[in-house]
């Protein structure tokens, strides 16, 4: 899998590449098929500033995309990684009913 990390106004961490990277790794054990993984990480200058993970995964034949906005990026990631879980387990099941 391949992954590209963009972050917007700013420069991210090495522990927070590394921490996005073993993240989209357990996506694995869900579908091996995946190719990209395309990771935007963005933020807001209000009072308080919410910080936004946005992931685009490439499936072959489709574009799995989630976005979450917190006050934190790991809280962000995770909440973002558990909508591409429930998306891919979907997508696996849709495959296997069409094979039946």
């Amino acid at each position: 899998m391949n992954i590209q990390i963009t972050s917007r106004k700013f420069k991210a961490k090495d522990s927070l590449k590394d921490t996005i990277k073993e993240q989209l790794q357990t996506l694995n054990k869900f579908n091996d098929d995946i190719l990209d993984a395309n990771v935007i990480l963005s933020y807001t200058h209000l009072k308080d500033s919410l910080k936004t993970v946005e992931i685009k995964l490439s499936v072959p034949g489709k574009i799995l995309t989630a976005e979450e906005t917190s006050e934190e990026y790991s809280k962000a990631l995770s909440k973002t990684i558990t909508k591409l879980e429930k998306q891919l387990k979907t997508l696996k099941s849709k495959r296997i009913a069409k094979k039946r």
